[in-house]
């Protein structure tokens, strides 16, 4: 469907939105006029879930993408190379999109077609064209997520399969962009194993001695209240502090869920 829009369309700029997704009355002026560079391929706005209030689960929602935004996009944004220019809400430069189109049409993974995952893959390639992609905190799209767990899971099982995929294939362009970035990918891809690691350890302490992995537990803990402070205080809302729930959904659904990802990506 992306595809057919593509090529049947005329202006300079091609816009994505799903289908769930409302747009504040400024978002096109804002991307807009981020594009006029014409060294920028890609832009996207700030996310926030449309039904935050609904459960315990949308409110968790909600804070992970305003730190996905907040942080990481606008991390990446300053050295130009935000690595995914999330779906709900981004605009593209079309020429830069037809030159990229083979290749995004033809999406394979170990010679089998693999279409999840389409925003990611989307903005290596046009980071491996040399463009550069950005993020406009103002341009803001309110987005339905996931209220239930078996939802969210069937959301991130397809987000992790993606991230594992484009990860390698942004591996060759990194060297043309900022250390930062290449700092970023190792951090997004490693945290999560030493997590696991950490946990696999304080399983099997308590497993073959029957004592509580207290240290384990206390550093982990502590890692999570002090990024939790920092955002509470970036974000200047009390409510990030009970993004500490999140590690435990990360510790006992993510992890299990991430490696099984990395196990069927084909």
């Amino acid at each position: 469907a992306q595809i057919a829009a593509i090529t049947q369309s005329s202006g300079d700029l091609i816009l994505n939105v799903d289908s769930d997704t409302t747009l504040a009355p400024d978002v096109v002026s804002k991307l807009a006029h981020k594009m006029r560079d014409p060294a920028v391929g890609a832009a996207m706005g700030q996310l926030k879930a449309s039904n935050q209030g609904d459960t315990w689960l949308t409110r968790l929602i909600d804070m992970e993408y305003w730190l996905a935004c907040n942080e990481e996009r606008a991390a990446q944004a300053r050295f130009g190379a935000v690595m995914c220019c999330c779906g709900p809400c981004a605009m593209y430069r079309r020429s830069a999109m037809l030159s990229l189109l083979d290749q995004y049409e033809t999406q394979l993974y170990r010679g089998k077609p693999s279409d999840f995952g389409e925003d990611r893959h989307l903005t290596i390639l046009m980071l491996s064209a040399g463009f550069r992609t950005e993020y406009v905190p103002s341009a803001i799209a309110a987005t339905v997520v996931p209220d239930t767990i078996g939802v969210y899971l069937r959301q991130q099982l397809r987000w992790a399969r993606s991230t594992f995929r484009d990860t390698l294939l942004a591996f060759p362009v990194l060297p043309g962009l900022d250390r930062y970035l290449t700092l970023d990918v190792i951090g997004q891809n490693g945290g999560p194993l030493l997590l696991a690691l950490s946990v696999l350890t304080g399983i099997g302490q308590f497993a073959l001695t029957a004592t509580v992995p207290w240290w384990t537990i206390m550093v982990i803990g502590s890692m999570t209240l002090v990024r939790c402070s920092v955002a509470a205080y970036r974000a200047r809302e009390l409510r990030f502090l009970g993004f500490s729930l999140h590690t435990l959904v990360n510790i006992f659904l993510l992890i299990p869920l991430k490696a099984y990802a990395l196990c069927t990506l084909s």
